[in-house]
Order: structure tokens, then sequence, then C-alpha cells
């Protein structure tokens, strides 16, 4: 029973090393147009959005160690699919629009920033007079928007 426990936790061991040998891209890709939002909407967005929204990602430590490399990376690649700020003014007025209205209800529905990202990144977590910030910042940036909220 010793020598099943012992082959056991080598094998485990062997696997966690070959695992570390699956390439995982970490690039930050060029900024080529950044959104150009106000003071605290700006420090907001770069403090809790750009790590995943962004081509500015921070890489702590942990993003170097398999199996949760693979994990930030794919957050990273979806986040950046779906709203990515450093290329903000290439998109059309039309998707800046539709990503502007996204932005504003997933903050105020509380989606945005995942929890399970404030868990480790407790400085991402939003006050309200965070999200009154953005709120404030899509008002502004396009009119017609949901207004903003007091704070």
């Amino acid at each position: 029973m010793k020598n099943l426990k012992g082959r056991t936790l080598l094998g485990l061991g062997v696997l966690f090393g070959l695992v570390q040998l699956v390439p995982v891209d970490r690039t930050n890709p060029a900024v080529e147009s950044d959104v150009a939002a106000p003071g605290t909407a700006n420090g907001v967005l770069r403090r809790a959005c750009y790590d995943c929204h962004s081509n500015e990602t921070f890489w702590p430590w942990y993003s170097q160690v398999a199996p949760v490399s693979w994990l930030l990376a794919s957050d990273v690649r979806e986040g950046r699919r779906e709203l990515n700020f450093s290329l903000w003014n290439t998109y059309d007025p039309k998707r800046r629009a539709k990503k502007l209205k996204e932005t504003v209800q997933e903050v105020r529905d509380g989606d945005m920033p995942p929890w399970y990202y404030v868990i480790m990144h407790s400085e991402a977590k939003l006050s309200g007079a965070d999200r009154a910030a953005i709120e404030r910042w899509v008002a502004e940036a396009m009119p017609g928007a949901p207004p903003a909220r007091a704070e």
C-alpha cells in the first residue's frame, strides 16, 4: 500500500511537471488606440478592467504555472475578444456604442469584474463611486445612453 501511494505521488509530480511544458501565449500586443475615458473613469478601467480587456495585461507569477496559466490565458483571450480598450478607436461607432451599453449594464449588474477575479485582485472591486464614474463616462461618451445614477 505504501509503495502504491509513493508511485501515485511520483506519477502526479511527473504529470504536473509535464503540463508545465504546454506553451501558453502571454503576449501583450501593441496598443493601437487606447480608449479616451476621463480621469476617474480611466483609473477605474485600468484598475479593474485592463488585465482582461486591453493589451496591457499584467501577468502575475501564477500565470506561469499550469493549469492556472491555461485558465488565465483563456480569460484574457476571451476578454480581449469581447472588448479591448487598446483597440477602442479601431471599432466603428456602432460597435463602440454597443460596447458602452454592455459595459454600463454589466457594471450595474455586478457582472464585471467577475467575482473570481476580485478574489485575487481586491483592488478591482468596484465601489459605488467607481460604478458611477463609469456610468458618467458612458453617458458623456454616448448620447442616449442610460442615465448615470446618483452616487
